[in-house]
């Protein structure tokens, strides 16, 4: 399957032939958590993939085995924050992109999804995770809160009781607790992930893109 990939420093990015792109944190080292340059790189990824009329289907992920996102790196204080945004990163800008795309964007969570990591998981249209995917808030224990408007999308997922738990308790959930909540759409073999995103992709792509996009 041929592929197009265009260079980024901390992202990758891949168009596949049969419609899909594939945009991908990659700092593995940092469990996939983003600094002011990767919000950047995941806009300018989206705003391509998003109407590009060869693609029908985005996956957003995370590199290695670890972690799919675990929200902002706490550590890189670069100087990359450039004031744009509520903490000076473009973070609701990131969010409205991900809702405003005329195409699904479906999540691939392979390990832990924390943080503003489960808020881009949950903001994506579909999520399929591994069994070993792991999902949970920590802003309160730290001080902080998801500073676009993550907080009040949880509710229309999951409820509002329950998102209350979830940012209030701070407490880790596995694949299967999540799907119970609404927040997964489906768990499989962490060794089938792959292949599972593939068949959903490709069901996706048999349909009217015209349709998807008005009833996204």
């Amino acid at each position: 399957m041929s592929k197009v990939q265009t260079a980024y420093e901390d992202i990758l990015y891949v168009e596949r032939a049969d419609g899909v792109a594939f945009i991908t944190i990659n700092r593995p080292d940092r469990y996939n958590a983003f600094r002011g340059k990767t919000v950047e790189e995941l806009i300018d990824a989206f705003q391509r993939a998003g109407w590009n009329r060869d693609i029908g289907v985005i996956v957003l992920g995370g590199s290695g085995d670890k972690a799919f996102c675990t929200g902002g790196d706490q550590g890189s204080h670069d100087g990359q924050y450039d004031g744009r945004g509520t903490i000076g990163l473009p973070i609701e800008e990131l969010q409205t992109l991900i809702r405003d795309v005329p195409k699904p964007v479906i999540a691939r969570v392979q390990g832990f999804a924390i943080g503003g990591g489960n808020v881009l998981a949950t903001l994506c249209d579909l999520t399929i995770a591994s069994e070993r995917a792991q999902f949970g808030q920590v802003g309160p224990k730290v001080g902080s809160v998801d500073p676009g408007f993550g907080t009040a999308y949880l509710a229309r997922v999951v409820g509002e009781k329950k998102a209350r738990e979830i940012w209030y308790m701070c407490r880790r959930y596995t694949a299967v607790e999540a799907e119970r909540m609404g927040l997964v759409n489906c768990v499989v073999l962490h060794d089938e992930l792959d292949a599972e995103v593939d068949r959903w992709c490709a069901e996706i792509m048999e349909k009217s893109p015209t349709a998807i996009s008005i009833a996204k």
